[in-house]
């Protein structure tokens, strides 16, 4: 962290974010590839489904660092816009821009807003359909269709902690509905329970029920990285919900993953998208959320700061991955799951919102690493 300071990261951070919400649709009315990574709905911050959820969350926590509500007005907009357009279908990726919805909500007390809040997390409780032993089936928008779902049947997939499972523990812990955080802590579990690989001791992408396997067997960094920064932010939302025992068993899972994925870090300072296979691409999504975990468990005293050496080098490849007008260089596109390693190297790189986001929570734990050291 030498090399960098406050004023740097700020300055970083904030031509970074200009690129988030002026990223240009690059879709061009390709039809839609899922194979390669390409669906026209992920491009650009208008549309309302998880890359622009996933960018509208990076906002919304750099407004909370800097205390105020700079990003409203935009976050209002965006909503105006969505909402003439027609929301999409509910599913597990259409519940990612209410994470930022709920902290919207609770700054403006509209009604609306909390109206659409509670109605989405009910939904996930009593509607979505559910795996065996009540898991969060991983329904997606259909790719031609806003209006339609593919279902994903009796799937579990590691994404679902982060884009569904943050909401409705959020929304449990501010709305007071113990069913609601009680269901959100039983989506952890059994995410861990058939996604984390004990001998590798990582995460799979998902898992099927019909299938009875993980698919391919594959190790996706940025599939890892959903749970490496959402088990803490989970942990903190949840901290007073928690029994002892819970919360040394989600830290344990962490430690042990972390302590893993230091090992297989590249000598660049980023991970490889097959994190296993150093003959795949080196994917700055992913590692971002990787180095955020690192300087926010070593805040929160999850780690000792004998892990700063491998969050420096990576935060220093990160820096050197944002090209001089803010955008995010080696993203991989959205990823379904594959049956082999060949297919997340197929993936398309192309500049995501999340993939800005995700580099803007990275750059907020540094300084908020770097403003606790000073302390």
């Amino acid at each position: 962290m030498n090399q960098y300071n406050e004023e740097y990261l700020i300055m970083t951070i904030e031509k970074v974010l200009f690129r988030l919400i002026n990223l240009e649709n690059q879709a061009f009315g390709k039809e839609a590839d899922p194979w390669k990574g390409f669906a026209n709905r992920d491009f650009g911050i208008e549309t309302w489904d998880w890359p622009q959820g996933v960018g509208l969350y990076g906002m919304e926590q750099l407004q909370n660092y800097y205390g105020d509500a700079r990003y409203d007005s935009f976050f209002e907009e965006w909503l105006y816009n969505n909402r003439s357009k027609g929301f999409p279908s509910a599913n597990i990726n259409t519940t990612a821009p209410y994470n930022m919805l709920l902290a919207l909500e609770q700054r403006t007390k509209n009604k609306q807003y909390k109206k659409m809040c509670l109605e989405r997390a009910q939904w996930l409780v009593n509607e979505l359909p559910k795996t065996a032993e009540g898991g969060f089936w991983h329904v997606t928008t259909d790719l031609f269709d806003k209006n339609g779902v593919i279902l994903n049947e009796n799937q579990l997939w590691i994404d679902t902690l982060f884009m569904a499972v943050l909401f409705l523990a959020k929304a449990g812990v501010t709305y007071k509905k113990k069913a609601w955080i009680d269901e959100s802590i039983n989506q952890i579990l059994i995410h861990i329970k058939y996604l984390y690989d004990k001998q590798a001791r990582l995460f799979h992408h998902g898992w099927s029920f019909d299938r009875n396997d993980n698919f391919g067997g594959i190790f996706w960094a940025r599939g890892n990285s959903w749970f490496t920064y959402g088990i803490l932010q989970l942990l903190a939302i949840l901290e007073d919900y928690l029994p002892e025992g819970l919360k040394v068993y989600f830290r344990n899972t962490f430690c042990t993953q972390l302590n893993e994925l230091v090992h297989l870090q590249a000598e660049s300072g980023l991970w490889h998208t097959v994190l296993t296979d150093v003959k795949s691409y080196q994917e700055v999504s992913g590692s971002a959320l990787f180095t955020a975990g690192l300087f926010k468990a070593m805040r929160m005293k999850i780690l000792d700061e004998s892990y700063q050496g491998f969050a420096d080098k990576a935060l220093k490849a990160i820096i050197e991955n944002i090209d001089q007008d803010g955008t995010i260089l080696n993203v991989s596109a959205g990823t379904a799951i594959g049956l082999n390693a060949q297919h997340y190297q197929d993936i398309i790189i192309a500049p995501m919102p999340y993939g800005q986001a995700m580099v803007i929570l990275a750059l907020i734990e540094a300084l908020e690493f770097l403003a606790k050291r000073k302390l």
